[in-house]
């Protein structure tokens, strides 16, 4: 095919144009495909798409001519929705090979920037196996750092369900960091995802949670951990209905109750007082029949407080993940 033809643009019928068998996208809005395909019955295809030109043969011997879509498939289902019989296009050569088809749909979808995450990092995955290219050759493809390549494609590495609520935009990219922390604990992780969704968790405390949740797994792996002030914690965070954290120093030690918002503190302080609206007698049996505490210092600091505001708590020293 002649450098004319690459250059120059061509009306196509709609129903002669196959879809791209490499298209990273993988989910279209239909209210924002409605709304274009408007905006093309408005004022016409501004932009065309790309295709290359297939020739196949008929069963009389002939030859016909279909065209493979190598970028704009938001375009091609916006003017089929739009009625049109043709749409302008620029027929790119038959020689072009599948990594190029796939390169240009990548790059032509990353340069709107609403492909999401998931059919991103599926899009680079796919270079990656397909084509056999490296991290970084896939960001010299794409215009972005090696980090970013490999920071996407650990979106991967989540459950299904959560890389579908990225997909979906209930929860942010950024969400994803510390809830694949928790990748080797797999309870707690959809616990914290759970609690992303449901109470609305920004970023920076769902951070907060990961680190306290890994901070405990080394103090409780490493360290000669009284095995019963852990069952306290246990007990404390099933009463409260909260994350507990109990701190023993050489003398006395402090009591760490998570919270979120003020319901949440109104909820521990209500629960806290009914305990203590309890029988006297009834309260310290109860009290002497658990073993909470045996010789307990005359003074125990109890710590309610906001993730945001102790950050000191998840400076650790010595660790890294």
């Amino acid at each position: 095919m002649s450098s004319f033809q690459n250059d120059s643009i061509f009306w196509i019928e709609l129903e002669k144009i196959k879809p791209n068998p490499f298209q990273p996208r993988r989910e279209f809005d239909h209210q924002k495909l409605n709304s274009l395909a408007d905006s093309i019955r408005q004022y016409g295809l501004l932009q065309p798409v790309t295709v290359t030109r297939i020739e196949k043969k008929k069963e009389d011997g002939g030859l016909f001519a279909e065209y493979e879509l190598i970028a704009g498939e938001r375009r091609l289902r916006a003017s089929k929705i739009a009625g049109l019989f043709q749409i302008p296009a620029i027929i790119r050569s038959e020689e072009d090979d599948d990594g190029l088809k796939l390169e240009l749909a990548i790059i032509e979808n990353l340069q709107r920037e609403d492909l999401n995450p998931i059919d991103r990092a599926k899009a680079f995955e796919q270079l990656i196996k397909e084509f056999n290219l490296r991290h970084v050759d896939v960001a010299k493809k794409v215009g972005k750092s090696r980090v970013y390549v490999t920071n996407t494609l650990r979106l991967l590495e989540l459950p299904e369900e959560m890389m579908q609520a990225v997909a979906d935009g209930r929860i942010r990219e950024g969400h994803t960091r510390p809830i694949l922390m928790l990748r080797d604990r797999p309870q707690e992780q959809a616990t914290l995802f759970k609690e992303v969704i449901y109470k609305k968790l920004s970023v920076r405390d769902t951070e907060a949670i990961a680190r306290r949740i890994a901070y405990d797994k080394v103090r409780k792996k490493d360290l000669a951990v009284d095995p019963e002030l852990v069952d306290f914690e246990e007990r404390l965070a099933e009463s409260l209905g909260t994350r507990v954290q109990i701190e023993r120093k050489e003398v006395g030690g402090k009591v760490i109750i998570d919270f979120f918002t003020n319901d949440d503190i109104k909820k521990i302080i209500d629960t806290l007082q009914s305990q203590v609206k309890q029988d006297p007698n009834e309260t310290l049996n109860n009290y002497e029949e658990n073993h909470y505490v045996e010789n307990a210092p005359l003074a125990e600091e109890i710590v309610v407080h906001e993730e945001d505001q102790e950050e000191e708590l998840y400076s650790l020293k010595d660790f890294s993940l």
